[in-house]
This record gives structure tokens, sequence and C-alpha cells, in this order.
């Protein structure tokens, strides 16, 4: 049993009869609402205006940043293609070398002229991989955009202009040139003169 004013140390529970302080009432004239005026036309002008204003700049600024996107993958496209085009003109010299010694070595050791063709088609075969192709040359007219002319000759076979031997093979891939080829091209034939 609990005297008034002590705290309880068994833990009874309150009285329900006990009466507990109690918040007052909000009365309806006590809730104020704030209301905002409307915007007058002026002002409905300017904040229309605004919003206008803010949303050009927005649909610009995306825009600018598409266009920005597009230029830069643009960019990385062209550093790719002459990284691979640089990396190509190193490698060329090596498969000319090994297209030598295949042929070097076709009569001498059929087999190890063999093992160097396979390597030689494999390079070949990498680098194809990357785009390169091999311009086209003997028989073909000359090109002066994808063949390099060292010299001319006289030829019954072939008609003027036309390349007749291949000194270096030239390569490219399909936006542009790699390598010229370095060529020999038909000339007219000599005139037989009677001395």
């Amino acid at each position: 049993m609990g005297t008034a004013g002590f705290d309880d140390p068994f833990g009874t529970p309150p009285d329900p009869d006990a009466t507990s302080p109690v918040e007052p009432e909000v009365g309806a004239h006590e809730l104020e609402l704030e209301i905002e005026p409307l915007p007058t036309h002026e002002e409905f002008v300017k904040l229309r205006d605004e919003r206008d204003a803010y949303l050009d700049q927005l649909q610009r600024e995306r825009a600018e940043f598409a266009n920005f996107r597009r230029r830069t993958e643009r960019e990385r496209e062209s550093q790719r293609v002459a990284v691979v085009r640089d990396v190509m003109q190193q490698i060329l010299p090596v498969l000319d070398n090994l297209e030598r010694a295949v042929a070097a070595l076709a009569s001498k050791d059929p087999d190890l002229a063999g093992g160097v063709d396979m390597v030689r088609a494999q390079l070949a075969q990498l680098l194809a991989g990357f785009g390169l192709i091999e311009v086209d040359t003997v028989g073909r007219p000359f090109d002066p955009t994808v063949h390099d002319a060292i010299a001319s000759v006289p030829s019954h076979d072939y008609p003027e202009g036309v390349v007749v031997e291949v000194v270096e093979k030239g390569y490219r891939t399909d936006t542009e040139l790699v390598r010229a080829a370095k060529v020999v091209v038909a000339a007219w034939p000599p005139t037989s003169s009677a001395d």
C-alpha cells in the first residue's frame, strides 16, 4: 500500500479513476490558416518567363553535353585508329622480313621455310583482325593514292600505267592508307628503230 507523494516500490498500476492533466482543447476560433494570395497577372507572367528561361537553359546545356559526349567519342575513336595505324606501320617491316626469309629458305630448307611461313601467316592474320588489308597491285592501274611508283619499265604484257611488279607491299584499312605499295609501272614499249 503506497502513500500519496511516495514512489511505489512494487510498481502498482496507476489508478484509472485518478485524473491526469489533459491538454486544453483547441477551439475552432484558435486555428488560423495562412492563405497566400494568388499571384497577380504580372507576377504570373514573370514566373512563367522565368520558368521558360530556366527550361531553355536546361535544354541548351543538355544539347551541349550531348555534343560534348559525341565529340569525345569521335576523338577517342580517332586516337584509337591512329594508335593502331602507328603500331601496324612498325610491325609491317617485320612481316616483310618474314616474307623475305620464306622466299630465301624455300629452296634451301623447305621445312624451315614452312615454319617461318606459319609465323608470317599468324602475324598477317593478327593484323587482318585489326582491319589491315593488302593493297591490290599487279595488273591494276597505277593509283597514286595507294601506290608509290619507284620505276617504270617498257612492257609488252601490260598497257601503259599498269602496275607490273611490287617491290614492297602496301596496306590499308577501311578508312585510310597505312603504307603505300612501292611498285614498278608499265611504260609504252620502245619502238624498234632500224639503224
